[in-house]
């Protein structure tokens, strides 16, 4: 019987012809089951979200515990799991690798670590490059997305963008992923900065999918988007009562059956 490895169907979807992965970024459990009923292959978290839940900040390196409760229960599901681990919650390159190996035991086939610090400064690169070398060498077939945070952080580091994608690379990272970038001719100069798949955030006011994939993006995720439009929508549709005295009209709200199949039996 033939059986497809998830890991290397994961990297596979990085090298597709055509339009870059889409890769939308869940919180929990329904959100995760969700977006897989709703035909996705994979997926990712977003660290907003797994913190806001929590009731915690989110950058700061205080949700691992969550971000690896949440990986075993949504791993090895039917989607496949791209885990956003921030910093890798420690400096110690061996304290983030060891991390990466229960995300793959949980069922995660990809990471997402990024180089962005709390006080809005950047990982030095050689550290950064040193959690990414000790991440594949504990779990050689996790996908490692190495995040730089120069355009995210304001145009002032945006200069250091390639030679960081460079170092990067050369640390054994499986894709790349610069958030910031909406202006085409960045997003180009970026792709030619690199021979990996570069991942960026879709934007209502950024390029289309089309757009992406004739500039060269491999991939595209939602970050927290997501997350935040539940929490707008949920809002909104209270205040709207409240003000109105009646529900909206239109709702795109999922039957309660439907929510209720989301969850394993048993």
């Amino acid at each position: 019987m033939n059986t497809v490895d998830p890991a290397a169907a994961f990297h596979a979807l990085h090298h597709r012809p055509g339009a870059p992965l889409l890769l939308p970024n869940a919180w929990d459990h329904a959100s995760a089951a969700a977006l897989a009923a709703a035909g996705f292959a994979a997926i990712g978290t977003t660290s907003l979200g797994v913190a806001a839940a929590a009731g915690l900040p989110d950058g700061a390196g205080r949700t691992r515990a969550e971000t690896l409760r949440l990986a075993r229960r949504i791993g090895g599901g039917p989607a496949l799991l791209s885990v956003d681990i921030e910093g890798g919650f420690s400096d110690d390159p061996a304290e983030v690798a060891d991390l990466a190996a229960e995300l793959a035991e949980a069922g995660a086939v990809g990471i997402n670590l990024e180089d962005g610090r709390p006080d809005g400064t950047l990982t030095p690169p050689h550290l950064h490059a040193a959690k990414i070398t000790a991440v594949k060498s504990a779990v050689p077939r996790l996908f490692v997305n190495a995040r730089t945070d120069t355009h995210w952080l304001g145009g002032a580091r945006a200069p250091e963008t390639a030679p960081r994608l460079a170092a990067y690379q050369d640390a054994g990272a499986d894709g790349v992923f610069v958030p910031g970038l909406t202006d085409p001719a960045a997003i180009a100069g970026a792709v030619a900065a690199t021979a990996l798949p570069l991942n960026v955030l879709a934007t209502p006011d950024g390029p289309s999918l089309t757009q992406l994939a004739d500039l060269g993006v491999r991939r595209a995720s939602l970050g927290s988007l997501l997350f935040r439009l539940a929490l707008g929508a949920a809002v909104d549709t209270a205040t709207h009562l409240r003000t109105h005295g009646s529900l909206p009209r239109t709702t795109t709200a999922p039957a309660y059956a439907t929510v209720q199949a989301l969850s394993p039996q048993g």
